[in-house]
């Protein structure tokens, strides 16, 4: 669904108001430029190497020294919150890998630093994590003058994930420079105001086909911090192989490559936890009733039969006692109120070819699709009885649309229209276009990755609340631990501002121009961060650059 900004916090406003008339006396000092977003330069000098693009912004022409040392002041009743605190800390390290004690000493010794301390202000102390949390944020950074008290950064924001958001806007801001060796910000003073375009900013991490050690999972929600996106989808879980740990079905984990390839409830929480220190919800998903031949590793009676494994067995109680097992144990890890049901690719041979199966088939009078429904529905019920709200793939909405829960979130991905036929109906929708946003697809370049568009073809005011957003995917058969970072950057930032900004500031302009130059420079910021981002125009995602050249035009 679209933000909706209709009830602005009046502390906030009035805060704004205030920052803004400040901003405005020094802004008559200085040779400024508003930069509308739908009104972009095209020239390199001109463009704003912020990525997402912020919704509002101004900027002028000054250069500002930042203080290595430099402090937190916090106000507000959330400022004090472990979350901001962290954050600051996180943030500080990046700004300031370069800078050194020869740094320091050298400016110190000429003048003061412009901006040495961030003053953060937020409004609530709320720290819980759910899908619609409030993620605007407004920023400023100018120099002290006799014109402005001001002489600090400034983040305000209503939650402490608005001012987390802010935080690396900030740091984006900043940019070492080689010559002074000290941080410096350009283009200032700059005035922010920014929010989020969708409240569901996704990344699904498959880690059933390949297994992806616990330190790679954070690289990936440290990376997807940098572009605000705000879900991490955890498919854990799939037919090759189930390497977490159920308590209450302890050998379900036997179904796991090796003894050494498994994640313990522990680390599962470890995740969560520290995904949820980056304003990252984790939603878990558990593929049922296909994709699961792993299951019967550990308990075999799950298969219809030895030969035949999947689906899963329909006739069977047990099959659903064990997912409700499954469901109750990881629902004490998962907090986030959307958990993945799967639902897709079922092929129901096994139950018309399996003698047992095929009798009860008979017996409850029902073809091997309304079994497949009745599997569905009846996995829907288990984990809303958890306090959950289901999301499914599209085949079960292209299948069974009247049947479904009306609470179902419907998950696009074998082609164009789903959303806009599945929000036709009351459901709302993530949008995951295979042919653009999966990034296993390794011959989808950047601009189609960038142009794909949730709300393609749905005009309507109140079917485009029912968009929740999208999501990129990055399927396992081809992407372990050795590559896995490169095939997801830089293509998931192309989606990332799709789904942040605004639509009228992408859709306006030659991408090439507009674009491109600063997806390139992000690519590179990623890489000094430590993330090994690939090329940007490469004719295949994640190949290694085609000879010689500098990263800003790679």
């Amino acid at each position: 669904m679209a933000f909706n900004f209709a009830k602005p916090n009046p502390k906030l406003l009035g805060t704004l108001i205030y920052t803004y008339t400040v901003f405005v006396s020094i802004f008559s000092l200085v040779e400024s430029r508003t930069l509308r977003l739908d009104s972009i330069s095209g020239t390199k000098d001109s463009l704003v190497y912020l990525w997402p693009l912020p919704a509002e912004f101004t900027y002028g022409s000054d250069t500002l020294a930042v203080d290595p040392d430099l402090s937190l002041s916090v106000g507000g009743t959330g400022g004090g919150s472990a979350v901001v605190s962290a954050a600051f800390e996180r943030y500080k390290a990046i700004i300031f890998k370069q800078s050194s004690w020869f740094s320091k000493s050298r400016l110190r010794a000429k003048s003061a630093y412009d901006i040495s301390k961030i003053r953060i202000i937020v409004h609530s102390d709320n720290e819980e994590l759910q899908l619609g949390v409030d993620e605007s944020y407004s920023l400023m950074v100018e120099r002290s003058n006799d014109r402005s008290i001001i002489s600090e950064a400034t983040i305000e924001a209503n939650t402490v994930f608005g001012a987390v958001r802010g935080l690396e806007t900030f740091s984006q801001l900043c940019a070492y420079d080689y010559v002074t060796k000290n941080v410096q910000v350009y283009k200032a003073p700059w005035y922010i105001r920014d929010r989020p375009r969708f409240v569901y900013r996704g990344l699904l991490l498959d880690t059933s086909r390949h297994y992806l050690p616990i330190d790679v999972i954070k690289q990936v929600i440290e990376s997807m911090s940098y572009v605000k996106l705000n879900v991490l989808h955890w498919h854990i879980i799939d037919e090759e192989s189930f390497p977490l740990e159920v308590p209450t079905y302890p050998n379900l984990w036997k179904g796991a490559y090796t003894k050494w390839e498994r994640y313990t409830r522990e680390d599962a929480y470890e995740i969560v936890n520290f995904a949820k220190m980056r304003g990252i919800n984790v939603m878990a998903e558990v593929d049922v009733p296909g994709h699961a031949e792993s299951w019967g590793a550990g308990y075999p009676d799950l298969w219809p039969s030895p030969s035949c494994r999947e689906p899963l067995d329909v006739s069977k109680n047990f099959t659903f006692d064990l997912i409700s097992g499954i469901l109750t144990d990881i629902r004490k890890i998962f907090p986030f109120e959307l958990f993945h049901l799967g639902g897709d690719e079922v092929h129901t041979d096994c139950w018309t070819s399996t003698p047992h199966v095929k009798q009860w088939l008979q017996d409850h009078n029902m073809t091997a699709e309304e079994a497949y429904q009745y599997f569905v529905l009846r996995a829907q019920e288990i984990a809303i009885s958890k306090n959950w709200t289901p999301v499914n793939w599209e085949e079960t909405f292209n299948t069974f649309p009247t049947k479904l829960n009306p609470r179902t979130v419907v998950h696009n991905w074998l082609g164009g229209g789903v959303c806009q036929q599945a929000v036709a109906k009351g459901f709302r929708c993530i949008f995951s276009n295979q042919g653009f946003w999966y990034l296993d697809h390794l011959d989808v370049p950047w601009d189609e990755v960038y142009d794909a568009e949730p709300m393609e073809g749905i005009n309507d005011i109140s079917a485009q609340q029912l968009v929740m957003g999208g999501e990129v995917c990055m399927w396992g058969e081809t992407a372990d631990a050795s590559n896995v970072l490169q095939t997801i950057w830089p293509r998931a930032a192309a989606a990332a501002e799709r789904l942040w900004s605004k639509r009228e500031a992408l859709s306006s302009g030659n991408i090439t121009v507009t674009v491109l130059p600063r997806l390139q420079y992000f690519r590179c910021l990623l890489t000094r961060r430590g993330v090994p981002a690939a090329p940007v125009t490469n004719r295949y995602a994640r190949m290694a650059p085609y000879g010689a050249g500098s990263c800003y035009e790679q």
